[in-house]
């Protein structure tokens, strides 16, 4: 006996955008997460996920700037130091080649 082959399932892609408003409809608490799942076609563990993320993520960005954009700050403001420095630099240059050429 031969069964029939079901074809493949594609797999859905979410923004993130969808993925908020599904979470936060699940916060509102206005259905029931199994509810919510049904007409959205996901699974009860998906959403969960998809919440605990949300919810950790919010906690990161209450919690200041993520260490990567303090560092960067700090290097643009090496930079900027080093670009006033060369800008001194080349001016006194500029000074002791007039000087030189009189």
């Amino acid at each position: 006996m031969l069964l029939k082959e079901e074809p493949e399932m594609k797999r859905r892609k979410w923004t993130p955008e969808e993925k908020m408003n599904i979470v936060l409809a699940g916060l509102k608490g206005d259905i029931s997460i199994a509810e919510l799942c049904r007409r959205h076609n996901i699974s009860q563990t998906l959403y969960y996920r998809w919440r605990d993320t949300f919810i950790q993520r919010g906690l990161e960005g209450l919690a200041g700037k993520p260490p990567v954009e303090k560092e960067r700050e700090q290097i643009q403001a090496k930079i900027a130091e080093y670009e006033q420095m060369i800008g001194k630099l080349t001016v006194k240059l500029a000074q002791i080649k007039k000087t030189l050429d009189v």
